[in-house]
């Protein structure tokens, strides 16, 4: 077996590995109820993915070549379950820190009869890293991260500059990395920090945001939003090189 442990951040540095100095979460764990528990224990063995398994094989892990959509941070997983039970066509994976979120995404899951979906429980920077190959994804979707909002918390914002590269060198060319915020300083820095990043496109027909696509449900939060007058952003960037 490879040894995966790494004496310093230098060592690590120098063998490749990127090594995470600012966490854009804060890891609350709440209790998982029984149901969130069973499905851990019941399903994990089919639906779960371990980062120390290392890189994936996508084609065998799905036993199919159908596109790939890679979802970080999908919360409870409630839209995630939603759009792989109506896309069969298309392969999912999530990445989610909460343990609650993950036992509630695979007991739905398993409860609507989906399964093309898997999940990880850990860190998406380090799961970009280690277990994704590269120019394997079609779609990266990130909807509402953390804004992050006191301006000395930006930097703990998940979407920077060398974050983007990685997406970007996960994506196929022609794959989409989609975002959606409802925080409008967060949407103006995305749009900044992609328009200036390399091997992108900006499918705004205006060059700044897009409506939302059909394939991203409105989720609850959301919905309540529009009725107070709140705004939500789309951003969809295409990687070209």
């Amino acid at each position: 077996m490879t040894e995966r442990t790494h004496k310093t951040i230098e060592q690590a540095e120098q063998e490749g590995k990127y090594i995470r100095k600012v966490r854009s979460f804060v890891k609350r764990e709440g209790r998982l109820t029984k149901a969130q528990a069973r499905a851990l224990e019941l399903y994990w063995g089919d639906m779960g993915l371990n980062h120390q398994d290392g890189m994936i094989d996508i084609n065998t892990l799905f036993a199919n070549d159908n596109p790939v959509v890679l979802e970080i941070g999908f919360g409870m997983g409630k839209s995630l379950v939603e759009m792989a039970k109506n896309a069969p066509e298309l392969n999912f994976i999530g990445i989610e820190v909460h343990k609650p979120g993950v036992g509630a995404c695979i007991a739905l899951a398993k409860e609507q009869g989906v399964d093309n979906l898997k999940v990880y429980e850990h860190d998406a920077i380090e799961i970009l890293a280690d277990c994704i190959p590269d120019g394997s994804l079609t779609t990266v979707q990130l909807f509402f991260p953390d804004p992050w909002h006191k301006k000395k918390h930006h930097k703990r914002r998940i979407v920077q500059p060398e974050f983007v590269e990685s997406i970007r060198r996960k994506l196929k060319v022609g794959g989409v990395f989609h975002m959606a915020t409802d925080w409008q300083n967060y949407a103006e820095c995305m749009l900044e920090d992609m328009q200036s990043a390399p091997g992108y496109k900006n499918l705004s027909e205006t060059n700044d945001y897009v409506p939302r696509p059909d394939s991203r449900p409105l989720t609850k939060f959301e919905n309540r939003g529009q009725r107070l007058g709140h705004g939500v952003w789309d951003l969809q960037f295409e990687r070209v090189d």
